[in-house]
């Protein structure tokens, strides 16, 4: 794959912009989570029926995935982004003031629409960036992502160590994510959906947007599968790599976090690396060897059988995993610009959906065997990532062809 000479100034302020509403995500999601048990005593909610809450999350998520990806092709990723992100901590609080189940999924339905809105909005923008500065950044930013999580956790867990509710903890923390996303939607990079770049003056789109019944790029809905299949084992091992390590290896419950802490560690640290990965071997090759590690790692963790290759194993597994999201994502993104949105909404809705249906896939095989078993689905499907890495590589263009200047990526 290729990207596009930067055709505009690369603003530093640009590239700091997407890095705050990456971090004020991330910040949501981990504040949220740290606080779920309070949210659930607070209702006396049973585990049945907190699960039931939860997905007004993943509805809303999903549904704001869909709705978002023609309004940032038609109206461009900053005029999308702004809403998205300023919405972040008032939606954070909502949940915390709920009298009831139904209006606790609701809420967090809301929650969900505002946040899988910004997650395509803030990709979009990001390869607005990228095509600015004419190099990958996507891992970097996923990192920060990441790191979002990690300090929302953290201060989530500080609040709830000092038991202060999850009303008062969720306001501090949505004024801190509103301020990031004041000067974050304030430093944004504009773009102009006539300014989509060649691909859209080869289909005579430039001026309007993708036609309402455009056909997506060829090979995004594949990007989407590949997508699919990370995030399964992300969700994998956000959600079994404690318990596996417990139940199966016999290992203590401290050498069970330590497997996730592991994991979670690796992938950050991957994805700040793999922006100068990328440049060196380009995305395809990079999401071959990364496809390769995480098959790898996870095989180790599971039929070594012993605590030590265990956390060792999913370290690996996390390394592995940790640039193939952010390289999919530019792909889709950079595969059309004039369809940027619409595309990322697809794999971004085919990704979530594999990080949800992960767990409850591992834990179903796992009935039906045994969960070290089960763990070899999340193998398989990291193999066939390796194998069909090659689709990140975009197809030639007419334009491309005649001699448009390009950095190569692959």
């Amino acid at each position: 794959m290729a990207l596009p000479a930067p055709d505009r100034p690369a603003s530093p302020r640009a590239l700091l912009a997407v890095y705050g509403l990456f971090l004020l995500s991330g910040l949501t999601i981990g504040t949220w989570t740290a606080r779920i048990p309070a949210i659930k005593e607070r209702l006396a909610l049973g585990d049945g029926e907190l699960s039931l809450g939860l997905l007004g999350i993943a509805a809303g998520a999903i549904a704001g995935m869909q709705i978002v990806g023609r309004l940032i092709d038609r109206f461009g990723s900053r005029r999308v982004v702004i809403p998205a992100a300023l919405t972040q901590g008032f939606v954070l609080v909502l949940p915390a003031y709920v009298p009831n189940l139904p209006a606790l999924a609701l809420a967090l339905f809301v929650m969900g629409l505002s946040n899988g809105s910004l997650d395509v909005a803030m990709n979009a923008n990001a390869v607005v960036v990228e095509r600015a500065y004419g190099r990958t950044l996507m891992g970097s930013f996923h990192a920060v992502f990441s790191i979002g999580g990690f300090l929302g956790a953290a201060i989530g867990g500080l609040f709830a160590h000092a038991a202060v509710d999850a009303g008062r903890t969720f306001l501090s923390c949505g004024l801190l994510i509103m301020a990031l996303a004041v000067v974050s939607t304030r430093w944004a990079m504009r773009d102009d959906p006539a300014d989509a770049g060649p691909a859209a003056a080869g289909t005579g789109e430039g001026t309007a947007g993708p036609a309402p019944a455009a056909r997506l790029p060829r090979g995004v809905l594949f990007l989407g599968v590949l997508a699919f299949c990370c995030l399964v084992g992300e969700g994998t091992a956000t959600d079994w790599s404690s318990v596996y390590l417990v139940e199966s290896l016999g290992s203590t419950p401290g050498a069970g976090a330590a497997a996730y802490a592991a994991f979670a560690v690796m992938m950050t640290a991957g994805r700040f690396a793999g922006d100068r990965l990328a440049g060196l071997l380009g995305p395809a090759r990079l999401v071959r060897c990364c496809g390769l590690v995480a098959s790898g790692g996870l095989a180790l963790a599971v039929l070594g059988g012993g605590q030590v290759t265990g956390i060792v194993g999913f370290a690996l597994f996390g390394t592995g995993l940790s640039c193939t999201i952010p390289q999919v994502f530019s792909a889709a993104g950079h595969r059309d610009p004039a369809q940027a949105g619409r595309a990322l909404a697809r794999v971004a809705s085919l990704g979530y959906a594999g990080f949800l249906a992960g767990p409850v896939l591992i834990g179903g095989a796992s009935e039906l065997s045994t969960l070290r078993h089960a763990l070899l689905i999340p193998v398989v499907l990291s193999l066939f990532v390796a194998f069909a890495a090659s689709a990140l590589r975009a197809p030639r263009r007419a334009g491309r062809d005649a001699g448009e200047p390009a950095m190569s990526r692959s």
